[in-house]
């Protein structure tokens, strides 16, 4: 893959995730056709349609279209498929899991992983957003980062975090830099972040399927409507370019739905 269509990814302001998943779906129709054509670039729709759920597809799809627009082939962009919205949220750890997964991190001494659950369910921060996190930040309250198209999204750290992150980086001796290290100094990265929370998942007898990073943005999210219900000061807190990504959390989980039709339908 040519440095010049990595060049134009990066000018978008994609994340290194989205890039990478870019260029690698390129490569690979490179590697199964030999022109970028209508009936070749349709096959490969079909082929990843009947491997792939719609929203991977979908990602496949925006990166085969940003490299036809690099390569002044737009006449031949393909279309993403529709992606039924869900009427529910799966998998989203519940208020009473995610208390009990900080006391007993905290209560076991693992710090550096309940501030970690705390930073993400308190802040409403992607993964890596978090891992951007510095002492410098800590101290002004807030964080920014870039979104596409140059735009800034400010995550904001609230006073009682604040506090207790102080305290802490103050035993550490951390006045300056990132927070979340591992044992050699250098920054956590999302992979090991997540076989982490896997790990503490298995080890206090948690739903593994619902201890995930993203998880716990989703709990900021739920929590955040029950204590002040704006859903647009919610949808600028989030980053979400459309309120109508942020209404899914006026839903309620699977979980939630499940426990009130047990209660409910008794005919």
């Amino acid at each position: 893959m040519s440095v010049e269509f990595l060049k134009f990814l990066e000018k978008d302001g994609l994340t290194k995730d989205t890039i990478k998943s870019y260029i690698w779906t390129v490569n690979h129709f490179i590697s199964q056709y030999e022109t970028f054509d209508q009936k070749n670039l349709l096959a490969y729709k079909g082929y990843l349609m009947s491997y792939f759920r719609p929203r991977t597809v979908n990602l496949r799809l925006h990166g085969l279209n940003k490299y036809l627009e690099f390569a002044n082939k737009k006449n031949l962009k393909v279309r993403c498929i529709k992606v039924q919205p869900k009427n529910f949220i799966e998998n989203v750890v519940s208020s009473a899991d995610y208390r009990f997964l900080k006391a007993r991190l905290k209560s076991e001494g693992q710090m550096e992983w309940f501030f970690v659950i705390w930073f993400l369910a308190a802040t409403g921060a992607r993964i890596s957003e978090l891992l951007q996190i510095k002492a410098e930040h800590i101290d002004v309250g807030y964080l920014d980062v870039y979104t596409k198209g140059g735009k800034v999204r400010r995550i904001y750290i609230p006073k009682t975090l604040r506090v207790e992150a102080t305290k802490w980086l103050i035993r550490r001796t951390i006045s300056s830099g990132y927070i979340f290290l591992n044992q050699d100094g250098e920054r956590l990265s999302s992979r090991g972040v997540a076989q982490r929370l896997k790990f503490f998942a298995k080890k206090y007898d948690l739903n593994a399927k619902v201890i995930y990073p993203h998880s716990f943005r989703h709990r900021f999210a739920k929590n955040f409507l029950e204590k002040y219900n704006d859903i647009c000061l919610l949808a600028d807190l989030m980053g979400h370019e459309s309120i109508e990504t942020t209404r899914i959390y006026l839903r309620k989980t699977s979980l939630e739905q499940q426990r009130i039709v047990d209660t409910v339908v008794t005919w």
